[in-house]
C-alpha cells in the first residue's frame, strides 16, 4: 500500500517528522517533487539531522527515492549521502532518470531574476528550483539520464548552455566568463561537471525508471510512503500563485512525480496524510489574514497585526516553535491558524488523517484563536477565494478556545491521546470535525518520541 505525506498549509508544518514516525513500517520512501530548498529536520535518539534534499525516511534505514518530480542538485545529494556516511548512516538512494538536474547556471541565473522580479512572486532561496522546472517545461532540461549517457549530455549542454550564456550577458548585463562563476556558460566545463556526477550515479547503481521501481516494489508486497516538500498553499496550481513553489506539493503531485497511477495513490486501501502546524507560519512575501506581529521584509506593508500584545505573542510563538528556516535561517512569519486554508487543503488532497504538530508551542496562553472563516466584501466563507488578489482582501473572522496548561509533554506522549489536557483535545477535534478527518497523530516535542500516536495509517 501507499501513504502519502502532504503540507497542508504554507510549508514547515513538520513533515519531515511525521514521515520518521510512520517510517519504520515503510519500506520504500519517496520524495516526488520539490529540490534542495525543502528543509526537513528530523530529531532522533536526542540528534538533529538536517536534509534539504534526500528523503527523511533515509535516518530509519529505509530505501529513498527522488522521483521524476524532483529536481536534482547532484552536489547537495552527494554532500548529505557523505555527511550521512560521516555519521554511519550509510543512506540507500535512488534517483529516478526522468527527474531533471539543476546545474550552475541554474543557480546563478535564479539570484539574478528574483531581484529582477521583486514583489511580483514568492521569495527564493536561490537554489536554481525555479529555473530547473522552467527548462523542464520549456524542454530544454538536462535529466539525470542525461549524465549517464556522454554523447546525450553533450548534445543537451550544446543546445542549452548558449542560450543561458546569451541570456545572462545580453539581458542581465553579466560576465559570462567571470572566474568566479566557475565556468557556468561554458559547454566544456558544464559537461565535465555534470558527467562526474553522473559517473558516480552509476558506479553506486542509483539511477532508477522510479514508476516500474516502485510498483514491482509495491508488487512484492512492500508499503511505500510518498513524501511532499512544502505546503498546499505553496502549490504551484492549488497555491497562493504567485507566491507558490514551482511544482505540485498536494496529493495529486504524488502520482506525476513519482509515476505511480492515481488509484495507486488514493484507491482503496492508500492513505493519504495531511500535516497541519497548530499554528500558521511560513517564510516570504504575500498575504497572511490571521498574522500577528510583523516581520520586515516579509509582511506587506498594510498586513500582520502589530498591536504591541500581537508583536510580543509573534515573537513568543516564533522563539518557542524554533520558526526559522531549516535551509535559509529567515525568521517565519507566525499567525493563528487559519482554517479556510486547511478545508481548501483537505479538499485539494482528499486527507483520510491529519497528524497536528506543535501542540505544545501554544501551552501556557489564556486564549488560543483560529481564524475560523473570511470576511471577504461583507460576507463570510469558509474557504480561500481562488486568487491571491482576493485572499489578500479577506481579514479573518476569529473563533476562541481556552488555553491549556504547560504540562510533561513526554509523560503525555507516552500515556497516549487521553493525557493531552481537555482543552488541547477540543482545539484538536475541532480542527477534525472541520476536515473531516481523524487526527491520526499529534507533535508535542521536536524528537520522535514527543509525539502521541492515535492511528497507524498502514
Amino acid at each position: 500500500m501507499t501513504v502519502t505525506i502532504v503540507g497542508s498549509q504554507l510549508g514547515d508544518e513538520g513533515k519531515g517528522r511525521v514521515v520518521d514516525l510512520y517510517g519504520a513500517a515503510a519500506d520504500v520512501v519517496v520524495r516526488y517533487q520539490g529540490g534542495d530548498n525543502a528543509g526537513h529536520t528530523v530529531v532522533h535518539g536526542g540528534e538533529e539531522y538536517k536534509l534539504s534534499l534526500v528523503p527523511s525516511g533515509v535516518i530509519r534505514g529505509k530505501v529513498g527515492v527522488l522521483g521524476n518530480g524532483c529536481v536534482v542538485n547532484p552536489e547537495t545529494l552527494f554532500d548529505e549521502l557523505d555527511a550521512l556516511r560521516e555519521r554511519d548512516l550509510d543512506a540507500d538512494v535512488r534517483v529516478a532518470e526522468r527527474a531533471h538536474v539543476i546545474m550552475p547556471y541554474h543557480r546563478v541565473l535564479d539570484g539574478i531574476e528574483e531581484t529582477e522580479k521583486e514583489d511580483l512572486a514568492a521569495g527564493t532561496t536561490g537554489r536554481g528550483i525555479g529555473p530547473t522546472y522552467e527548462d523542464k517545461v520549456g524542454r530544454r532540461g538536462v535529466r539525470v539520464g542525461d549524465l549517464l549517457d556522454a554523447d546525450t549530455l553533450r548534445d543537451r549542454l550544446e543546445y542549452v548552455v548558449p542560450q543561458k550564456r546569451a541570456l545572462y550577458e545580453q539581458v542581465f548585463g553579466g560576465d559570462p566568463d567571470d572566474p568566479d562563476l566557475d565556468g557556468a556558460f561554458d559547454v566544456d566545463a558544464m559537461f565535465d561537471h555534470a558527467r562526474a556526477f553522473g559517473e558516480r550515479i552509476e558506479r553506486e547503481g542509483m539511477a532508477v525508471d522510479c514508476g516500474t521501481f516502485l510498483t514491482e516494489r509495491l508488487d512484492d508486497g512492500a508499503d511505500v510512503m510518498l513524501e511532499g516538500a512544502q505546503g498546499t498553499s505553496l502549490d504551484i496550481d492549488h497555491g497562493v500563485y504567485p507566491y507558490v513553489t514551482s511544482s505540485n506539493p498536494t496529493a495529486g503531485g504524488a502520482t506525476v512525480g513519482t509515476g505511480l497511477g492515481p488509484t495507486v495513490v488514493g484507491g482503496e486501501g492508500s492513505e493519504v496524510v495531511g500535516v497541519v502546524k497548530a499554528y500558521l507560519s511560513r517564510v516570504g512575501t504575500g498575504p497572511l489574514p490571521t498574522e500577528l506581529g510583523h516581520v520586515e521584509g516579509q509582511t506587506p506593508e498594510d498586513g500582520g497585526d502589530t498591536a504591541d500584545d500581537a508583536e510580543e505573542l509573534a515573537t513568543y510563538i516564533r522563539d518557542e516553535g524554533g520558526e526559522y528556516g531549516t535551509v535559509t535561517g529567515r525568521p517565519r512569519r507566525v499567525g493563528w491558524l487559519d482554517v479556510p486554508m486547511l478545508r481548501h487543503a483537505a479538499r485539494a488532497n482528499g486527507f483520510t488523517g491529519i497528524a497536528v504538530n506543535h501542540l505544545d508551542v501554544l501551552a501556557g496562553l489564556d486564549t488560543v484563536k483560529v481564524g475560523h472563516a473570511y470576511e471577504f466584501d461583507g460576507e463570510e466563507v469558509l474557504t480561500m477565494p481562488a486568487t491571491t488578489e482576493k485572499w489578500g482582501r479577506c481579514s479573518a473572522v476569529l473563533r476562541e478556545f481556552d488555553g491549556w496548561p504547560e504540562t510533561d509533554w513526554s509523560a503525555v506522549a507516552e500515556e497516549g491521546y487521553d493525557a493531552i489536557p481537555e482543552n488541547a483535545r477540543d482545539y484538536l477535534e475541532y480542527i477534525a470535525d472541520e476536515l473531516d478527518a481523524p487526527v491520526y497523530a499529534v507533535g508535542v516535542g521536536p524528537d520522535r518520541e514527543e509525539t502521541v500516536v492515535v492511528e497507524a495509517p498502514w
